[in-house]
């Protein structure tokens, strides 16, 4: 891809997780002192609709080289096919003094750290072929999200037995499966503009307005993608979950009746689906007078109340029949994790255990689409 790696303009309202250490957390690294630390790697940035920042070379490939050959210009050493099995609290005993000799003894044949554990290297990285020493672990191993980039959750079992807690995670950012008896499949590949509303319990819990794009199995595009955390924590705490679809953002089915009165004022000789395909695709408007029972002939002037009121509620209140996300293998980010309280936001250090730092989506915060998640 080409790598959305922050936006123009990024605050704590655009994520999910305790505002005021989300905003502490910015206030140490911001979108702009991202977009210089990429332009100082000779990463510039460009600023596309709607924010996104991409590298100007619409490589994702750029992003890659220059953050290996950061590492590399810093001597960081670089070793795979070392599958990380945990990491343990060190104590100053034979034990942990022959685990840093194997540190030193590498198979690479490097040289380990210096000192020995409890004389400033309080941890130890357990892994496929030895043990390591360390200062400070860093983990970043992701969350569930797209498990084919070996991000499978292992990283949190690991936060756990140093004692931090982890709340239950799930697929963000992900498309959603609609009933296979409703009639999606036939707009597969269409787009347009769309409000939608996550209702819990009789009670709208999130409200937001984009792109949405019709599907074989369902819906996606980045207003799905964004409403689909919602739709997803809602089930696991709700009793009756719906989502409703407005294709006139902004008007509900009250709204769209109005809207449906004007357009028999301006335009009542045309088809009621010409009048609709003003402003929705044509083969949407004419799929929305097929669910609401309505002739896609019929002059919009001579609709009858009964049959306008059934089409507005399918303008602005369309409930969509979702039956699940598509999952872990193409949701974008994983909700859930270890609690923001459980790091410094100044430095993402544990407060659990010494020398642990926590980032990414090993934490219980995720955020919308548009680059906000990797700022």
């Amino acid at each position: 891809g080409r790598c959305n790696v922050t936006n123009a303009r990024v605050t704590a309202d655009d994520f999910n997780g305790p505002r005021a250490t989300v905003r502490n957390v910015l206030a140490a690294f911001d979108a702009e002192a991202a977009a210089r630390w990429f332009a100082a790697l000779g990463v510039p940035l460009k600023v596309e609709p709607g924010g996104k920042r991409f590298p100007t070379t619409d490589r994702a490939a750029t992003v890659l080289d220059a953050l290996l050959a950061r590492a590399a210009a810093l001597g960081v050493a670089v070793r795979p096919g070392r599958r990380v099995l945990d990491v343990e609290r060190a104590v100053a005993t034979a034990t942990a003094v022959a685990a840093h000799a194997t540190a030193a003894a590498d198979d690479d044949g490097g040289e380990g750290p210096e000192g020995a554990p409890g004389d400033g290297y309080p941890l130890i990285v357990v892994h496929a072929r030895g043990r390591l020493a360390a200062r400070r672990v860093i983990l970043a191993t992701g969350g569930r999200s797209l498990p084919r980039t070996g991000s499978d959750g292992g990283g949190w079992a690991i936060a756990a037995r140093l004692g931090h807690a982890v709340t239950p995670t799930f697929p963000a950012l992900v498309p959603l499966l609609l009933d296979g008896a409703f009639w999606h499949a036939g707009l597969s590949g269409v787009s347009h503009p769309a409000e939608l509303t996550t209702v819990a319990d009789g009670r709208a819990v999130d409200r937001r307005a984009g792109s949405l794009l019709w599907t074989h199995f369902g819906i996606s595009g980045p207003v799905v993608l964004d409403a689909s955390r919602h739709w997803l924590a809602a089930r696991r705490s709700a009793a009756d979950v719906a989502l409703r679809c407005s294709v006139l953002p902004g008007l509900d089915a009250r709204g769209a009746d109005g809207w449906l009165v004007d357009a028999a004022r301006r335009a009542g000789g045309r088809p009621v689906a010409a009048v609709l395909a003003d402003a929705m695709p044509e083969r949407l408007a004419r799929a929305l007078c097929r669910h609401a029972a309505v002739d896609a002939a019929t002059r919009t002037a001579e609709l009858t109340r009964d049959a306008r009121r059934a089409l507005a509620g399918a303008l602005g209140g369309l409930a969509l029949p979702v039956v699940g996300a598509r999952g872990w293998d193409y949701a974008e980010v994983t909700a859930g994790g270890v609690p923001l309280a459980e790091v410094d936001p100044r430095t993402m250090a544990s407060r659990r255990a010494p020398g642990l730092h926590l980032v990414g989506e090993m934490l219980d915060v995720d955020g919308r689409i548009g680059g906000f998640n990797f700022q």
